[in-house]
């Protein structure tokens, strides 16, 4: 399935594909790739490897994939943000995403989480949640910028969630 990019004011999700994933866990760009420093991050390579899991187990997941974020004007792959898959059996997804150190504290997560978070209610989805350590305080920020609530916290986790 043909997935178009996400644009916002100043990024671009563009959503994986099967061999860009499978270079991203290798870490591997080819020639072409511009990959800012420390891209991918540990968390990229989990979240395709996981997308690889489900496009190779239960085929293309259509808009329920990983995206690679880039800042719009150079085009340079700074982070990833994506789902963790399809909606559950209540229309539910859960989402994930970092960015490398160099561009935290401009909102970017923020831009590019509201912007997932519309692709999710744009394809039917009935809510979103998402999970951050208890002392990850900027990830419960850009939870809550983007506009998820925090719906929970056990002894390692506080949970967001945004019902459409």
């Amino acid at each position: 399935m043909e997935v178009p990019p996400v644009a916002t004011a100043r990024l671009l999700l563009h959503p994986l594909t099967v061999r860009e994933a499978e270079r991203i866990v290798a870490r591997a760009p080819r020639d072409g790739d511009l990959w800012g420093e420390g891209y991918p991050q540990d968390g990229d390579v989990q979240g395709c490897g996981g997308f690889l899991r489900e496009a190779l187990g239960c085929g293309d997941p259509g808009v329920f994939r990983a995206y690679e974020v880039r800042l719009l004007e150079s085009g340079v792959a700074v982070g990833g943000i994506g789902f963790h898959g399809p909606p559950d059996d209540i229309g539910v997804v859960t989402v994930g995403y970092g960015l490398v150190p160099g561009v935290r504290g401009k909102g970017y997560a923020s831009e590019a989480l509201r912007a997932l978070l519309e692709t999710a209610r744009t394809a039917g989805v009935a809510g979103v949640k998402g999970d951050a350590d208890l002392d990850n305080l900027a990830s419960h920020r850009v939870m809550e910028a983007a506009g998820m609530r925090c719906v929970a916290e056990d002894g390692l986790l506080r949970h967001f969630y945004l019902g459409f």
